[in-house]
């Protein structure tokens, strides 16, 4: 059997939806997180140029309780030089009808909603509010409200976990505050990251979706298997010193 390649978010990337606004009394909580958001948005400058060209496997398991299915679709996820990413799939196992109406849309539905160049997480987008800070694998994590300063697709209401020393993500969990497609009702996720010599990559992602043909849908992602080719600087090295 074969399986089409499925175009995809970029995750993040990763991957990878106005919301209410932020009480007018917390500025001073704002301006002491502004520090840590313009450290963010360049350290995902940062991630995006180290994550070009790159490759890891992708396992997909869904599932919809009321129907009782099941499915488990295998594939590779890269990223272009240009940055655009696709999933070759490799395999599926289950109930075709998780594949169709659950895998298959959801990874369409965040490809159309990423691909739009216009839902970057930053001031221009959100609205962030500094929650709290956590110790998570013996890092300062800086966990931000995020809300959504409009209604479209790809944004959403609900954390971000930043790595204090870099300013890498962690985290991203939320709901869309609109969904990208007819098909689905409604997305919550919860997006982690793991940081490898520096940069943040996919790690796992948990998701439900609520669609209007099969109900209510559950999603488990993880990544695997990361590669990184050698930049030209990096080769240019090796050539010199043999």
């Amino acid at each position: 059997m074969n399986f089409p390649s499925i175009r995809s978010i970029a995750f993040l990337a990763l991957i990878l939806l106005p919301g209410a606004a932020i009480c007018s009394d917390s500025s001073t909580t704002e301006e002491r997180s502004l520090p840590i958001v313009s450290k963010y948005v360049d350290a995902t400058h940062t991630q995006q140029e180290a994550m070009r060209g790159a490759e890891m496997e992708v396992d997909i398991s869904a599932q919809i309780p009321r129907l009782e299915k099941r499915g488990r679709l295998r594939a590779l996820r890269k990223i272009s030089r240009l940055g655009v990413i696709t999933y070759k799939a490799l395999g599926f196992s289950g109930d075709n009808t998780v594949k169709q109406e659950v895998i298959t849309r959801y990874l369409a539905a965040e490809s159309e909603g990423r691909e739009n160049g216009t839902i970057a997480i930053s001031p221009t987008n959100y609205k962030f509010k500094l929650k709290s800070e956590q110790q998570v694998n013996g890092r300062r994590v800086v966990v931000l409200q995020i809300t959504p300063r409009k209604k479209a697709v790809g944004l959403f209401k609900g954390e971000l976990w930043v790595d204090a020393e870099t300013g890498m993500p962690v985290r991203e969990a939320g709901q869309f505050v609109k969904t990208p497609s007819v098909f689905l009702k409604k997305i919550a996720f919860v997006r982690d990251y793991e940081i490898q010599d520096g940069v943040s990559i996919p790690a796992h992602i948990e998701s439900t979706v609520d669609t209007r043909v099969a109900g209510r849908a559950e999603l488990e992602i993880s990544f695997s298997n990361f590669t990184r080719p050698a930049g030209d600087d990096e080769v240019a090295s090796v050539q010199a010193n043999p």
